[in-house]
């Protein structure tokens, strides 16, 4: 009798193993939120354009062939929504041509000065941005708890608005280039707690997953549940295989409910395929996962009703 137990229990792990792997296998084919998205003009890094990856097409373009590209890309994968910053006369422009398919934001302090903080009240309240993010406050030799940023991180706190600040990645070297003040020290996860435990109502969701800094990562997220991440641009803008082994590290310690995709699109319209499809062949992920990390999880914390949610799937199904 034991001995046919064990063979029992034998044959349905081995059955749910095989489960696990072929619910792994399916793609998802449901709407799509990008958490990361930019509105730039095609010399935003100078000239030449660097090319980070080859995967990525010519970046000799306008900035109109940038923004169909991009609209393109987010049609073909059904991308219903995403968080747009960047220069504010770019996002007003890329919002305009698109009506209701991005939240606007300006992305400062990196692209855009500290704007004062009456004027950015007003531009809220006038509807012209709906979220507050990128924050580049790491450029400019800030921790992500900088009392310069106060104002800002209150009124996101008060609008209830999504606040995604830039933590950890950037490109290499960058501190002995274009930007001298950029500390990696700063973009700690772990500096982030003084900022959380200030402002406990802030929509708080930190871009690039941290990376690096995966313990620290694990540890806010842990201790501040109501915190997410978003995992742009590491599905394309760093090795694959490290990639695969952060987001699993997140996934297998816990956090599958509190990560977010985005893609970090910048003037490379291609970049949100790649970012789609390193996703799409993590073998470690079930569909649930794969749901709940391009849609599901930035939907509860955007805080989308009912209705947005059934047109969204609506969309999709077309």
């Amino acid at each position: 009798m034991i001995r046919l137990f064990r063979t029992f229990i034998a044959v349905l792990a081995a059955s749910s193993l095989q489960s696990n792997a072929a619910d792994a296998q399916e793609r998802y084919e449901g709407p799509i939120i990008d958490m990361h998205m930019h509105a730039y003009p095609p010399d935003i890094f100078g000239s030449p354009v660097p090319n980070p990856i080859s995967g990525l097409g010519s970046t000799e373009v306008t900035e109109e062939e940038i923004r169909q590209g991009t609209l393109e890309q987010m049609r073909r994968h059904k991308i219903v929504l995403a968080v747009l910053s960047g220069p504010p006369e770019v996002v007003a422009r890329w919002k305009e041509r698109a009506p209701g398919l991005f939240l606007t934001s300006p992305h400062f302090p990196r692209w855009s000065p500290l704007t004062d903080i009456d004027e950015m009240r007003g531009q809220y309240e006038a509807g012209v941005f709906e979220a507050m993010g990128e924050i580049s406050s790491q450029y400019s030799g800030m921790e992500p708890a900088d009392k310069r940023l106060e104002p800002y991180v209150a009124l996101a706190e008060e609008l209830g608005i999504p606040f995604g600040l830039h933590v950890g990645l950037s490109g290499r070297g960058v501190a002995l280039t274009e930007h001298p003040d950029y500390r990696i020290g700063n973009g700690r996860p772990l500096l982030l707690e003084p900022l959380i435990i200030r402002h406990p109502d802030l929509r708080l969701y930190v871009m690039h997953a941290g990376w690096p800094f995966l313990d620290e990562m694990k540890a806010i997220l842990w201790s501040y549940p109501h915190v997410y991440v978003d995992i742009s641009p590491l599905s394309w803008f760093i090795p694959t295989k490290e990639f695969h082994t952060y987001l699993r590290a997140l996934v297998e310690a816990g956090f599958d409910k509190q990560i977010m995709f985005g893609s970090d699109q910048m003037i490379w319209p291609d970049a949100i395929g790649l970012a789609i499809e390193a996703v799409q062949e993590a073998d470690y992920l079930t569909h649930e996962q794969k749901a709940d990390i391009f849609y599901n999880n930035a939907a509860r914390f955007l805080e989308l009703s009912g209705a947005e949610i059934t047109t969204h799937k609506e969309i999709t199904r077309q």
